[in-house]
């Protein structure tokens, strides 16, 4: 069975969406980082880079949300009813890879920024100064996105793909900073890929039960 280490509200959210999406029987395995749990040798023996989330598929070890999205796509897409969720064409293939690179890059960049000098950093290391440096990038390049999305209901194409599992995770997380405040038409596709019946729960809503 396929093992996937890491909970909400982590980045294991992207991974969960897709193993949902094709119906794969998979195991969660929780990873309390505050206990130190992920740097464990038995942990770091999977990612010796002590982050979530890391999927265990038979033989193979790997970590990155993204790259975990991408093989199951590639492996498990058959799957998935209507259709793969990787573009037919190479052409289609690129502009997914563009997308999903320029999540990663250009919106999740400055939200992990904002999170490390929110909380994760200790308290001499943090800076106001730079959070608000990271939520002026991410708003700029969250624009680029809301201007690519005019029109559209999907990423790339006319179905859903990988880097709609991906984009939704990210503005979700983009959202929750409020980057989403002036981009009508990401929050509208927002809302529309967590009205799936397969979607994970939101990052709020995950918050919620640990704080409960």
């Amino acid at each position: 069975m396929i093992k996937l280490y890491g909970t909400p509200p982590t980045r294991a959210l992207r991974a969960m969406w897709l193993l949902n999406e094709l119906d794969l029987a998979h195991e969660i395995i929780a990873v309390d980082i505050g206990a130190g749990e992920n740097r464990a040798p038995e942990f770091l023996a999977l990612n010796p880079a002590a982050k979530l989330p890391v999927l265990v598929d038979g033989d193979l070890v790997i970590s990155e949300s993204a790259a975990i999205q991408l093989y199951l796509a590639d492996k498990y897409g058959d799957r998935f009813p209507g259709g793969g969720l990787i573009p037919d064409t190479a052409e289609d293939r690129a502009r997914m890879h563009h997308w999903l690179f320029f999540l990663m890059t250009e919106i999740e960049a400055p939200l992990w920024r904002i999170a490390l000098h929110s909380f994760l950093y200790a308290e001499d290391e943090k800076s106001a100064a730079e959070i608000a440096l990271a939520k002026r990038d991410g708003r700029r390049m969250v624009a680029v996105l809301e201007q690519h999305m005019q029109g559209r209901d999907f990423i790339v194409g006319d179905r859903v793909t990988v880097a709609d599992f991906n984009a939704a995770f990210t503005l979700d997380w983009a959202n929750e900073e409020t980057l989403l405040d002036d981009a009508p038409a990401l929050r509208a596709y927002l809302e529309a890929m967590y009205a799936r019946a397969k979607a994970p729960v939101t990052i709020a809503a995950a918050m919620a039960e640990l704080e409960a």
